[in-house]
């Protein structure tokens, strides 16, 4: 009986596990499917915590509900009728000491139309009439393999990108958008201007894909997103799991592997799945000639900090879900969502709960990375109050860092993951990477990744 050991329990790695013992099951095969999480839970960056009235994300904090392998999913777990969606309203971006309005109309900051590029508060005049090179300018250079950055200020002007489109598509994809590439974020828009000869034409036309939902574009879970981590598991009856035990060492023998285990166990392996950050992957396949590759892959870091308040979270500006910092502000954070207002299940009397995020590109990381968990809540509440004009003092709070765990896809990034599939295709058969450091940041991506890798294997057994 061949025996499949998957490496890491977040999204990734549970979704592999699970996708195999059905698939296994259906074709009415014996296989044995090992999954290994170092820590004592579940889940990776999806961690829900509970506090009094509170409920706070301290990972993940929604699912896109656009993406179409997702209903799927959550019908087949039987969760559909623990879903919620956000609310809807206006985000905004803090610049110039005040917070303006991101125009309903638009995609991550891109206008949907003539008219939202016209009424934004946050572009001058002329940058207005900069991005309108879009509508006559061919793409006579760009592939999905440049950088994304380059491509929208090609078309768009330097003026909306700057103040309008950077500061949401960086915070979503943890990177500057001179480093990222097309194919890695929005590879439609080129698409779209390939096929309608505008960027924003195109978003108009396909319109619908983007707001087809009413405005209700990400869900969670009445009782948090761990919600779907505890389903998956209890789930997996066909699988055999190691929580809290660390896989130290893989050591090829002949056709199969070895699997050195942190409580002295040893498996036999003939498939793995690696859906572990890169770091952890290459630590445990030991190989300098995969290390060229593997060194030239990036993390980035957040800290995030939750606030909750004793007051009613209609103090927050009418209609608001948080805003998103623009580059020279005298606020140290990145973003800040309120909470209470996009996710009403999170506080049950509404009472006032805020997320802040730091992210490794702000001003002052290394310095709040050292920081006790009060000094960051007072950091925190400064923010707070240079922003909102919030003066209370917070009756919970929770504080998470996640450092270096973030994945950044730069422009070589697709390039590297080609060469490392090629040099364990040669050198290490069915040891197979997974997940977020590779294929895809969202939880949906990450969902379809653990999808696909089970189906690659199972095609092999």
């Amino acid at each position: 009986m061949k025996t499949i050991v998957v490496v890491g329990g977040g999204i990734t790695g549970l979704s592999t596990a699970y996708y195999l013992q059905k698939t296994i099951k259906a074709q009415k095969r014996a296989a044995k499917i090992v999954l290994i999480e170092a820590n004592d839970t579940l889940g990776g960056k999806i961690r829900t915590a509970h506090e009094g009235e509170f409920i706070m994300e301290t990972g993940a904090d929604s699912i896109v509900a656009r993406k179409t392998n997702v209903a799927p999913f959550l019908e087949e777990l039987g969760l559909q009728e623990d879903v919620v969606y956000n609310a809807t309203g206006v985000s905004f971006i803090q610049t110039d000491g005040e917070l303006k309005a991101i125009p309903k109309d638009a995609v991550f900051g891109i206008p949907l139309s003539l008219e939202s590029l016209a009424k934004t508060d946050l572009v001058s005049a002329k940058g207005k009439v900069e991005a309108l090179k879009d509508f006559y300018t061919p793409n006579e250079t760009f592939t999905k393999e440049h950088s994304i950055g380059e491509f929208l200020e090609y078309f768009l002007g330097k003026e909306l990108v700057e103040k309008q489109i950077s500061p949401v598509l960086s915070g979503v994809y943890s990177g500057r958008l001179q480093d990222l590439t097309i194919a890695s974020t929005l590879p439609y828009l080129l698409d779209y201007k390939n096929e309608y000869g505008s960027i924003i034409q195109g978003l108009s036309e396909n319109k619908q894909r983007f707001q087809g939902t009413g405005g209700k574009k990400f869900l969670s879970f009445k009782q948090g997103v761990s919600s779907l981590i505890d389903r998956m598991e209890e789930r997996l009856t066909d699988v055999e799991l190691y929580k809290g035990v660390q896989a130290e060492q893989i050591e090829k023998q002949q056709d199969r592997y070895i699997v050195s285990l942190s409580n002295q166990i040893e498996l036999e392996a003939d498939f793995i799945v690696l859906s572990t950050l890169h770091p952890v992957a290459q630590h445990l396949l030991h190989d300098e000639w995969l290390d060229e590759d593997f060194e030239q892959l990036t993390n980035s870091s957040l800290i995030s900090v939750y606030l909750g308040f004793d007051i009613p979270d209609s103090e927050l500006p009418k209609d608001g879900t948080g805003f998103i910092v623009a580059e020279g502000s005298d606020l140290v954070c990145n973003a800040c969502t309120w909470t209470s207002r996009k996710w009403e299940h999170t506080s049950e009397q509404n009472r006032l709960l805020v997320r802040l995020f730091y992210k490794s590109t702000c001003r002052d990381y290394d310095k709040l990375l050292q920081m006790t968990q009060e000094q960051l809540i007072q950091v925190a509440r400064k923010d707070i109050e240079d922003s909102l004009g919030l003066t209370g003092t917070p009756i919970s709070s929770d504080i998470t860092k996640w450092h270096e765990t973030m994945p950044n896809y730069h422009l070589k990034h697709p390039h590297i993951v080609k060469s490392l599939e090629t040099k364990l295709a040669e050198n290490y058969p069915n040891v197979i990477l997974a997940g977020c450091s590779y294929y895809g940041v969202g939880i949906p991506d990450c969902i379809l990744n653990g999808e696909q890798t089970a189906q690659r294997i199972a095609e092999r057994l």
